[in-house]
């Protein structure tokens, strides 16, 4: 149930605040004395979030699209 929890606070954060996220946990990927269940766990968070994001990027990408076709619908009606 707690995971659930954060996995529902993940979906909530902004595309900014889960690269910063993204980049915390790179940047202990990164240091040289993690200890291997924690690096293993940083990864697994990571990749999620990498999931996170890019769903999030799609739905703007969609978002943006549609306004875009919106928008030319309406240039052609006029």
């Amino acid at each position: 149930m707690a995971a659930d929890k954060k996995n529902d606070k993940k979906d909530t954060l902004s595309l900014e605040e889960n690269f910063d996220l993204l980049n915390e946990i790179t940047s202990k990927l990164q240091s040289d004395d993690l200890p291997l269940e924690e690096a293993f766990d940083n990864y697994k968070k990571g990749i999620d979030l990498i999931k996170t994001c890019s769903e999030q990027i799609e739905m703007v990408e969609k978002e943006v699209l549609k306004l875009n076709s919106d928008m030319s619908v309406e240039n052609l009606e006029q």
